[in-house]
């Protein structure tokens, strides 16, 4: 197995093959998965460049992909990519920028390289674990803020699918909780820049109920390495079994969202 640096470099290359193919090409043909969740013709494609350049460069290491058929990521495997072709991709097929293609490394639950890039607000945003998180190659640092009432928080997508009502009460009563306590809430529809922006400082905190491998991995380690903290419902450090996930940017904020949104 290679260094980190040297799998943090693979990794780098694969991701940009994503943001050059959504940059260049249309979304294509979009169809349903599910109830109003949708896959364009380019995630497909993106994950298909993006597997084989993995797989010429890594062939010994495991491969997890959200498109044809997602997975579940076993903790007990050595090392697998995590990879979200396009995170976002209602965004992107309307053409708004808030969409990036993010991978990650993870060995036996948990992730040790992630790449963020999205291509649009030209931002692309690595981590190694314990190497520090990156923004366009300049260190990047979680927010110094640890008044709640300061704090801009935002939230995961709403559910959409089988047991989306069920879903939305318990989405719905985290967004009252959180309009009552923080200065603003914002959805921005990619779990992965929910992760990048706590890590960089451009929000103070995140509350994601759901947990994708794919959707968290890359986030999860530049949150880490920026000094955020990333934590379970519980307050224990998240892992890919974890329900919910909330990042802040310290533990005061971490734990004052958590008194909130379970008082």
């Amino acid at each position: 197995m290679q260094d980190l640096n040297e799998l943090l470099g693979i990794a780098r290359e694969g991701a940009e093959i994503g943001a050059k193919l959504m940059t260049t090409l249309a979304p294509g043909t979009v169809r349903a998965k599910g109830d109003r969740d949708y896959v364009t013709e380019l995630d497909v494609k993106v994950q298909h460049e993006i597997r084989d350049h993995l797989h010429r460069a890594t062939p010994d290491v495991d491969f997890l992909g959200e498109e044809e058929g997602g997975g579940v990521l076993d903790e007990g495997t050595d090392y697998v990519w995590a990879l979200d072709p396009i995170d976002g991709t209602s965004n992107f097929a309307h053409g708004i920028p808030l969409c990036a293609t993010s991978l990650a490394l993870v060995h036996r639950g948990e992730p040790v390289v992630g790449v963020i890039i999205a291509p649009f607000l030209n931002l692309r945003y690595h981590a190694t674990k314990g190497g520090g998180a990156y923004c366009n190659d300049q260190r990047i640092h979680a927010s110094e803020t640890t008044d709640l009432s300061r704090a801009i928080v935002s939230i995961g997508d709403y559910a959409t699918g089988p047991g989306a009502a069920e879903k939305n009460r318990r989405r719905f009563a985290v967004t009252q909780a959180l309009a009552e306590n923080v200065e603003r809430v914002r959805m921005f529809g990619a779990a992965s820049l929910d992760l990048a922006w706590v890590a960089e400082g451009r929000t103070d905190a995140c509350v994601i109920l759901s947990n994708k491998p794919w959707d968290m991995a890359g986030g999860v380690v530049l949150t880490h390495e920026a000094g955020a903290r990333t934590v379970d419902a519980q307050g224990e450090q998240h892992g890919f079994s974890s329900g919910e996930t909330i990042s802040g940017a310290n533990g005061q904020i971490t734990d004052q969202i958590r008194l909130a949104l379970y008082p």
